[in-house]
């Protein structure tokens, strides 16, 4: 009897007793009961999804692929805006059950499993008072976050996620499983501090832990979108000098009238500057208190909270499988008027409540890595201006993508020919989109792949194609 696409019920019976963990097919009960995509845009319908409970199963599964010319997919956290973890056809590889976290604060490192989400990593973290600079949604995949840069409330004093990485274990694709680190197979590691999941299945990740919380000076402030451009001149200022324990983002957004936000921003189109403060808690209070002052706030929710709140506090703003989402970044040198005038535009203008226009301030750690020190390129510019589509029709979609597409335009027509790869969607997945995001690294990332998959089985990514002897 034929299984999915080709796959005979023999074979599988085969694959499922190689495996502890669970191998699911259309036919079996809790087939449908996996975890649904973030991006409602796409659908999953593979052949197969396989749960693995550890490193060996996952070998297997990329064994048993390899002989039968299935697709892999692998999902982490599955908050892939491009789709990227969903497939149509093939074998997902969903790591969600592998999602253990364990910290050794004596060495301040943290193991954390291929499947784990940045609650779970936060939630073991602060318990001694350390963090990973990971990303700012609690639910999203912590792999992602290293394997593509990696953008979070630490980045200005501690660097991107790619930055802590020590080491990492990787199930490559001749099914063989490697340490990468500086020291073991250092190529690999190169490769996996940004190039993204082209390499293999990252089943660990071994951070350096960094000083952090429990508590943290946070800055919260909401102030009317018409007052978007005068609020941009004073961040931009702001920054021009801004210590590096401050991270912010400046993003516009309509909120619903939640009894959790002030009356003041219900249904209110608003342009929010966020910023956290890496350092002592009274003193960050009053380092942040300019940017509470760039314009007349609706409202003000400021305060010394605990990190772990902070992580989540934009949790709503992206329900899984609720919206359909495009994405799309560009850096820029400056935040010049030019800019500034874009951004305060697009951000009066979005077609939906939950679209936003977010400028982020880069710069500090980011900027003392080399541009080839890591896969990951772009270090130099000091802001990133990223426009995130996210409504809730699918006869919205031209429209809303078309709306996202012509803002991006506009800015990186005026940026440093650059993009942030964690946010393209899935049709920019493509070789001149990569060219763009990898830049000068490409050349070099295209070897290590040809080492590593020389037959491209991992390319449901930013795909590098492997190029040259691999040696």
């Amino acid at each position: 009897m034929s299984v999915g696409r080709g796959l005979t019920s023999d074979q599988l019976s085969g694959f499922r007793t190689e495996l502890r963990g669970a191998v699911l097919d259309p036919p079996d009960p809790e087939f449908n009961q996996r975890r649904v995509p973030f991006n409602a845009m796409y659908e999953d319908r593979p052949d197969l999804v396989v749960r693995p409970t550890g490193t060996a199963d996952v070998a297997a599964a990329v064994r048993y692929a390899r002989e039968h010319d299935l697709e892999v997919v692998v999902r982490g956290g599955g908050h892939s805006v491009g789709g990227l973890s969903t497939a149509d056809g093939g074998m997902v590889i969903d790591l969600s059950t592998m999602h253990a976290v364990d910290v050794d604060p004596g060495v301040r490192l943290a193991r954390v499993q291929g499947g784990a989400v940045l609650g779970e990593l936060d939630r073991e973290t602060q318990l001694f008072g350390l963090a990973v600079p990971v990303g700012v949604v609690s639910q999203t995949g912590v792999a992602g976050l290293p394997l593509g840069g990696g953008y979070g409330w630490l980045r200005r004093k501690h660097g991107l996620a790619c930055d802590s990485l020590v080491s990492a274990q990787v199930v490559c694709a001749d099914g063989e499983v490697r340490t990468a680190s500086a020291e073991v197979n250092p190529d690999l590691f190169w490769a996996i501090r940004g190039g993204g999941g082209n390499f293999g299945v990252v089943t660990s990740f071994t951070f350096e832990l960094h000083p952090v919380g429990p508590i943290v000076a946070f800055a919260g402030v909401f102030y009317p979108v018409e007052a978007a451009a005068e609020v941009l001149h004073g961040y931009r200022a702001y920054f021009t000098d801004a210590r590096d324990e401050v991270t912010a983002e400046a993003l516009s957004i309509t909120f619903p009238a939640d009894p959790s936000l002030p009356e003041s921003v219900h249904d209110r189109q608003c342009l929010v500057v966020g910023a956290v403060y890496a350092g002592a808690v009274e003193e960050g209070v009053a380092v942040l208190r300019p940017l509470r002052e760039l314009a007349e706030p609706l409202a003000d929710i400021s305060q010394p909270m605990p990190f772990t709140a902070v992580q989540s506090a934009f949790d709503g703003l992206f329900p899984r499988g609720q919206i359909r989402a495009y994405w799309k970044a560009a850096y820029v040198a400056t935040l010049e008027d030019d800019v500034i005038e874009i951004v305060a535009r697009a951000s009066a203008e979005r077609p939906s409540p939950l679209t936003f226009v977010d400028t982020y301030a880069m710069g500090g750690a980011i900027a003392r890595v080399g541009a080839d020190d890591t896969a990951f390129a772009e270090r130099s510019a000091p802001y990133m201006v990223s426009v995130h589509g996210n409504w809730s029709a699918a006869n919205d979609d031209e429209a809303n993508i078309a709306w996202v597409r012509d803002v991006w335009a506009k800015v990186d027509a005026l940026g440093v020919g650059s993009t942030y790869l964690n946010f393209s969607g899935a049709d920019d997945a493509d070789p001149s989109r990569a060219a763009v995001g990898f830049g000068s690294n490409l050349e070099r990332l295209a070897r290590v792949k040809a080492q590593y998959d020389p037959e491209n089985l991992f390319h449901r990514n930013n795909n590098i194609a492997p190029s040259g002897d691999g040696s």
